[in-house]
């Protein structure tokens, strides 16, 4: 693909004629090679934020945790092949019922529609249903709302998502949904921002930052509303449709207060399973797992209303204070993992099992690492934790089991 053509995938803008493949093979990494325009935009939307409001769109305590997350949610992809292709090229390969012609613009157009729809599905229940919640509050635990917000997604998400596009394996051929599989993920980066404000007559067809900045909010009328991907028809026809109207607060009801990308991950999953053990009767446990949230014995299935704390208009984020060198520290040694990170996806065909896998623990040691200097709680001892970090790196590095894009940077490194 074109730079031109990849900046135009990123807004659901290339044509069936420029997107239509006739296998799976020859669809190109879509997300892969944004991941340069999603620099390029966040860069961009601080410099308008500036220009608008005289302050940054974002913080970089909570900017390296989004960024963290999104590298976490990734790694898994590098030692399997994605679930949602996987599975719906077996279904399609041994189920399918007939074949629509993967050129036809009608397949592309009903594919886009049946994309969408299944997404909408999806994360309607992630909301609704507790252990799918779970996975999904991750993406949702910024109280900052920007671009970096987009890249904050859910390790686990991905392994229940798969099923709700199965249907379509039976008539859609595969190279046809990995395209939109993509464009519909892609779709979602640019309207995680404050900068743009309202779309006009577009607000009534698509997703807008707008109507996803409700989905983000916290405030009681923001709750389980706009579940859209790339439309927002979905929602005015099944009712969860919602404008934008007070000043919308962003995060978890109840916030998490953490920038550890592992205790985001996993900490909701393990107030579950307390939950599950804690509360009497067997029925009563099932629905600690599949009713929403907010559900409790004799509440109904998504909780009382009345419950979701009150917005004030003076919620303060988390936003520990943290000495400036350790800012600059931070940031550095992130670039540096991002340029493991970058360096591994390039090679992954070329190496062992084994050095995929060391490296991938380093980079989640480092992330864990950079959250908990973030946090900057001295009894979590993090700065013992970081020189452990520094001392497995020039371990693994000098015994070469991790490389950098820049060789030229090799004893900088070191240093």
């Amino acid at each position: 693909t074109t730079p031109g053509q990849q900046l135009r995938a990123l807004f659901y803008a290339l044509p069936p004629g420029e997107s239509s493949f006739r296998g799976v093979e020859e669809v190109p990494d879509y997300v892969e090679k944004s991941i340069p325009f999603f620099i390029a935009f966040i860069g961009l939307e601080f410099a308008v934020s500036w220009v608008q409001k005289r302050k940054l769109s974002g913080r970089i305590n909570d900017g390296i945790s989004s960024l963290s997350l999104g590298i976490l949610s990734r790694l898994p992809d590098v030692l399997f092949r994605s679930v949602d292709l996987i599975s719906y090229i077996y279904v399609w390969n041994n189920y399918r019922l007939f074949e629509l012609p993967w050129d036809s613009p009608w397949t592309w157009h009903l594919t886009l529609l049946g994309v969408d729809f299944a997404y909408y599905c999806f994360h309607r229940i992630s909301h609704e249903v507790n252990v799918l919640w779970a996975a999904h509050q991750v993406h949702h635990s910024s109280e900052d709302y920007n671009l970096f917000t987009a890249l904050r997604q859910s390790v686990l998400q991905k392994y229940t998502s798969w099923i709700f596009n199965l249907p379509m394996a039976l008539f859609i051929p595969p190279s046809v949904f990995a395209v939109h599989l993509q464009f519909n993920l892609l779709y979602q980066f640019w309207i995680h921002t404050e900068v743009i404000t309202n779309l006009g007559p577009l607000e009534w067809i698509l997703n807008t930052p707008s109507h996803h900045r409700v989905h983000h909010g916290r405030n009681p009328y923001c709750i389980d509303k706009n579940y859209g991907g790339t439309l927002i028809i979905w929602d005015r026809i099944f009712g969860t449709f919602e404008a934008e109207d007070a000043k919308v607060v962003y995060g978890l009801t109840h916030p998490v207060n953490s920038f550890n990308p592992i205790m985001l991950q996993l900490r909701p999953l393990a107030h579950i399973w307390n939950t599950f053990w804690a509360t009497p009767g067997f029925c009563n446990k099932l629905s600690v797992i599949f009713k929403g949230p907010g559900w409790g014995p004799g509440k109904p299935r998504l909780g009382l209303p009345e419950e979701i704390p009150v917005i004030t208009g003076k919620e303060v984020p988390f936003n520990p204070s943290v000495p400036a060198y350790l800012n600059c520290y931070a940031v550095v040694h992130f670039a540096v993992i991002v340029d493991f990170y970058t360096e591994l996806l390039g090679t992954v065909t070329m190496l062992s099992q084994g050095t995929i896998l060391l490296r991938i623990c380093f980079i989640v040691l480092s992330l864990t690492s950079f959250g908990l200097l973030m946090e900057n709680r001295q009894e979590k001892k993090p700065g013992i934790l970081e020189i452990i970090r520094c001392l497995v790196f020039i371990g693994v590095y000098k015994l070469g089991y991790l490389r950098s894009q820049f060789s030229y940077l090799g004893y900088a490194y070191e240093v």
